[in-house]
């Protein structure tokens, strides 16, 4: 299956080097490219991309308004965030608005293409516990902790502890190992999470829980 991929950057050199890349994966088409964020959400109802490439810094609409405003779509892209700082201060807000991860300019080639089969197939960009490190580095101190925990009580006992495994950055197959399910289970649990929590993706519920501050109790 071929991969759609629109380009969203202010930056005509930087869109040109992620179309040469991008290019050169069989799998995958670049379907568009756009220099503001304000372009995006016409040019996603008309190209029907599968994943949205978009900066963070933007003139004009910035790629975090433009995330939020396709993740409000009936069937949206997968968004994936570049950014030049990997502890930059929008991340977060990024992530929250249901942006599958981010990745940063100067990564390798290769990892770009990669990251972007990825998102396509469902997975955050970042790692379980890269998602982890990153959490506790651009939050601090966890905040909103007890509207978190409401919206955490509204899950039964083992989709809350596979929650809370997540937000510690537990990979599915660690979860299996440490709470004795099949593999399916957890997946059927995580799906359950999202569902019930109204969430895109497993990053949103490590933000949950670190908001819970869940992630170091025992």
């Amino acid at each position: 299956m071929t991969i759609r991929v629109l380009l969203v950057d202010d930056d005509p050199l930087v869109r040109s080097g992620l179309r040469l890349m991008l290019g050169a994966a069989q799998d995958i088409e670049v379907t568009g490219e756009a220099g503001d964020g304000a372009e995006v959400t016409g040019l996603v109802e008309r190209l029907a991309p599968d994943v949205v490439l978009m900066d963070i810094r933007m003139p004009g609409m910035d790629g975090l308004a433009a995330t939020e405003s396709l993740r409000a779509l009936p069937s949206p892209p997968e968004v994936v965030m570049l950014t030049t700082f990997n502890a930059d201060e929008h991340v977060l807000r990024a992530l929250r608005a249901g942006a599958a991860g981010f990745v940063l300019k100067d990564t390798p080639p290769g990892d770009i293409v990669e990251a972007v089969r990825r998102v396509a197939a469902g997975d955050p960009v970042l790692s379980p516990a890269v998602t982890q490190r990153l959490i506790a580095h651009v939050t601090g101190p966890a905040r909103e902790t007890h509207r978190a925990r409401g919206r955490l009580a509204a899950l039964a006992e083992r989709e809350r502890e596979v929650a809370v495994a997540i937000g510690r950055g537990r990979s599915n197959a660690e979860i299996a190992a440490e709470l004795y399910m099949s593999l399916p289970t957890v997946k059927t649990h995580v799906s359950r999470v999202l569902a019930k929590l109204g969430l895109n993706n497993r990053v949103q519920i490590a933000l949950l829980v670190h908001d819970a501050g869940l992630t170091d109790e025992p």
